[in-house]
Formats: structure tokens, C-alpha cells, sequence
């Protein structure tokens, strides 16, 4: 990161999840001011914008240098990709590998539109960086997470808005349980707390029951694979 980058502004796609929480402390660790953008697109586990919140008040609480980075916090209503798609994260059906060997979890052109709307409103905002959590390491196959996709977005936004903007993705080469290990290289075992506690991974939206990862039903794809990671981050502690 360049003297310049970490007096700029960044805008950080923010679910509520484990991995946007994560990307949002390595935002707040390089850039002077740190923006945060979510998207209610009809997701059956829409439940973790609510998370937002509590975990903005726990990083403002946990680090006193963060809370003064942190900038607005944005949610843009997209519910035409909720009505254009039919995937178990936008209707209430069960979660199955697809004929095309993609989980049916996979709603297409999500993340592609994600970042198409993150660099419209950076644009307006005067924003160079936008931070995502996609990552091809230890993932489900979505096409959209794979770095050349990224890479690939990026041209296509540079060229089409005539500016320079710079997608990073921090965790594209990591697995889950790495993904714990820089939450603590982070924050530390607060931030890893806190992530526990108040993230949402689970895509059925289930906060009742509460494991050693955090809460989730534990069976679906998201909840199989944060529970993974989170055994073999703390077998590697």
C-alpha cells in the first residue's frame, strides 16, 4: 500500500458477514477514511444487514483509531436481482447442486452488479478503492469470486467511467480458516469476538442457535464451511 493509498478514502462492500467484516478491518487498517455499502437484493438471510450495526458499534468500541476512519454507511434496495433470478438465496427452496455443477445458491451476475453499483456511487463520492470479500480459495464455485472475473470488472469499470479505480480483494487467496487467522492479525481476539458473535455467514438466516464459529443452522454450505474453518484456524492457534 502507497504513502498516497493510505491517505485516500476506500468503500468496502459490507454484508454483515464474516468476510466483509474482515475486509472492513484490513480497510481500516491502510486508508484514512473507510466507507461501508450494503445491498438488500431480496436475500433470504437478509438478516445480516441487521448485523451491521452491532458490529460498527463493537469496532468503534474495540478500536478507538478505526471509529474516527469510519465514514457513512450505505444500503442500496436492488430487488430487481431478487426478481430476475431463481436461487435458494432468493426463493425459499432447498439447497442443491445444479445441473451446470454450480449450487443452486449462486445468483448470477450478484457480485458483478455489486461492484457495477459500489463503483457508480465511489464515482459520485470521489472514491478510488473498493474492498470485496470474494475470494476463490475456499469457496462454493461461484464464477463471480474468481479473480480473473475481478480483474476482468475492473477493466470494464475503468474504461466505461473513464477513472482509475482499484478493486481489491484481500481474501481471494485464502481459505476460511486464514480468513480467522487475518481477522486476529487484525483486531485480535476481540475482533475474532466479535466477528463470532455478530457476524452473519448462515444463507437459511438463522440466529437461534449459537456454536463456537457463531450463530447458524450448521447445515447449510455457509454454516458447513465457517465451522470448517474455524476448527482448523483454532487447531493451527
Amino acid at each position: 500500500m502507497s504513502d498516497q493509498s493510505s491517505s485516500e478514502t476506500a468503500l468496502v462492500l459490507f454484508s454483515g458477514g464474516q468476510d466483509s467484516t474482515t475486509c472492513l478491518a484490513w480497510a481500516l487498517r491502510r486508508f484514512a477514511r473507510v466507507e461501508m455499502l450494503g445491498f438488500s437484493y431480496g436475500q433470504r438471510h437478509a438478516i445480516e444487514l441487521e448485523c451491521r450495526d452491532r458490529l460498527l458499534s463493537g469496532i468503534k468500541s474495540l478500536r478507538p483509531d478505526w471509529a474516527a476512519k469510519l465514514g457513512e454507511s450505505h444500503t442500496l434496495e436492488i430487488p430487481t436481482l431478487s426478481e430476475i433470478s431463481d436461487t435458494a438465496l432468493t426463493r425459499d427452496v432447498a439447497i442443491a447442486m445444479g445441473e451446470d455443477g454450480l449450487p443452486n445458491t449462486f445468483v448470477p451476475g450478484r457480485n458483478l452488479v455489486f461492484l457495477t453499483f459500489a463503483a457508480a456511487l465511489a464515482y459520485r463520492r470521489g472514491i478510488r478503492h473498493i474492498i470485496g470479500g470474494m475470494c476463490e480459495t475456499d469457496y462454493s464455485g461461484y464464477p463471480d469470486c474468481r479473480n480473473e472475473t475481478i480483474k476482468a470488472l475492473q477493466s470494464a469499470l475503468n474504461l466505461g467511467m473513464a477513472k482509475n479505480f482499484e478493486l481489491h480483494t484481500p481474501l481471494m487467496w485464502l481459505d476460511k480458516a486464514s480468513t480467522w487467522k487475518l481477522a486476529h492479525e487484525l483486531g485480535g481476539a476481540g475482533l475474532v469476538d466479535l466477528i463470532r458473535e455478530h457476524s452473519h455467514t448462515c444463507y437459511l438466516g438463522e440466529r437461534g442457535a449459537q456454536h463456537d464459529w457463531g450463530y447458524g443452522c450448521g447445515e447449510c454450505p455457509a454454516c458447513a464451511l465457517r465451522a470448517k474453518g474455524w476448527r482448523e484456524y483454532a487447531e493451527r492457534a
